[in-house]
């Protein structure tokens, strides 16, 4: 804790801090900053309100300097039971109404699954093969409000932040972890980052590899097959420079690849034991080479790995990766790598269950970042309590006691909440 007020960068914000963790960490159904402030000081609501709701909205303390603070801490825990095997990249959403919120738009909301009033942040975790920490997070801001000065002076939006698509605010936090030394490993992310060519590229200029989502449609070269310099015609001219395709030489989408290969290169393959049983499904794996737009190209890209799963009970597959990870990879090392992106999941919903990730009533951008911050911080030192002592340890477990709220008390936002309050 002595680091993580430090790294708020000022003495009189180690108090609140303090005060804001041990919030979290109490029992109680709703974590946002006026329930919490009732659990600690339940005779002193309003003072310690202003406290806490002054350290997540207004104080200008670094997010990426406690988020360091934090990954500094945690990390050495984590790799006791292993190495950092993959950093993570996906995004998560949180449903909102109305529209001055910053960055809630009509858009995909991945916790219901369909098109919502939301506002969506992107984030990036480390990985070991027992547990993972976010080590970063950036709020997805949609160009409708990219576009709207109005609107980004009254939330705070930073003059530097401007419309970036989810892989590229992806692209730059990788970068920053490369900058920051953070313990190398393969990049994880399903197609919605996968799929875009400019974010694998990124991320193979960065110097790392990669083992990512991609859609039924995205276009391969087949194995044994490479895309050709166009012939040159007879006579004067200069000679071709780009790559060719044609009727009969063309790329195949990875659907299509996936159809034509034999019964016996489909393998079943065991990732990790399940709740109930293990995990399994039938998968194949091929070098090939990505095709998208490689006519603009005058060399080929390098060759990849294209891994598929079909599931036995589905009538066809299902799942589709591409990969640069070393040509001699097992296949059942590139399935249980490409299946660990599931520990995300979890983070998210212990994040959002317990620790309130999603219970941000503010409307600003630094409340918002401050907001999923401090939750990191907290659930980092959860994660090392169970790496180190307990593997239950869970917010609300911990046998700390919160004061008695007062039954009269009611937040600000509940049925019949008074003004007052």
């Amino acid at each position: 804790m002595d680091g993580l007020a430090k790294a708020a960068g000022h003495a009189d914000r180690s108090v609140p801090l303090r005060a804001y963790c041990t919030g979290l960490l109490l029992p109680g159904e709703r974590k946002s900053v006026e329930p919490m402030a009732a659990r600690l000081a339940p005779d002193n609501v309003r003072r310690v309100h202003q406290s806490l709701h002054h350290l997540v909205a207004d104080a200008p303390w670094s997010d990426e300097a406690l988020l360091a603070t934090v990954r500094g801490s945690v990390l050495p825990g984590m790799k006791d039971n292993g190495p950092v095997v993959a950093w993570i990249v996906d995004d998560t959403g949180f449903v909102k109404k109305g529209t001055h919120s910053v960055g809630v738009a009509r858009q995909y909301c991945g916790q219901v699954g369909k098109q919502e009033n939301c506002r969506v942040a992107v984030s990036l975790s480390v990985a070991t093969y027992h547990a993972s920490l976010p080590i970063a997070w950036r709020l997805y801001l949609p160009e409708s409000w990219a576009d709207d000065g109005e609107r980004r002076k009254e939330t705070g939006v930073p003059a530097e932040i401007s419309f970036q698509t989810k892989p590229a605010i992806a692209l730059e936090q990788i970068r920053q972890a490369v900058e920051q030394e953070v313990p190398s490993a393969p990049v994880l992310a399903d197609a919605a980052y996968g799929n875009d060519t400019q974010f694998r590229e990124g991320i193979t200029d960065l110097g790392l590899r990669y083992l990512v989502g991609v859609r039924e449609n995205t276009t391969v070269w087949p194995p044994g097959e490479t895309p050709r310099l166009k012939h040159r015609r007879k006579g004067r001219g200069r000679p071709p420079t780009r790559l060719h395709r044609d009727a009969e030489h063309r790329p195949v989408a990875v659907k299509q690849l996936a159809l034509s290969l034999p019964e016996q290169a489909w393998k079943t393959v065991t990732w990790r034991e399940g709740t109930r049983h293990k995990l399994k499904s039938r998968f194949a794996a091929v070098r090939v080479r990505p095709a998208h737009r490689d006519h603009l190209r005058s060399e080929p890209y390098p060759e990849e790995w294209l891994l598929m799963e079909w599931p036995a009970c589905e009538t066809e597959p299902t799942k589709y990766w591409l990969s640069t990870l070393p040509a001699q990879t097992r296949l059942t090392a590139l399935v249980r790598l490409a299946k660990h992106r599931w520990i995300i999941e979890r983070d998210y919903e212990e994040l959002k269950q317990e620790l309130g990730l999603g219970h941000y009533e503010g409307r600003g951008w630094r409340g918002f970042h401050h907001h999923a911050t401090l939750r990191t911080a907290v659930y980092g030192f959860l994660v090392v309590e169970r790496t180190r002592f307990s593997p239950s340890a869970r917010s609300g477990q911990l046998g700390l006691r919160a004061t008695k709220i007062p039954p009269h008390f009611q937040p600000r936002g509940s049925p019949r909440a008074r003004r007052t309050a």
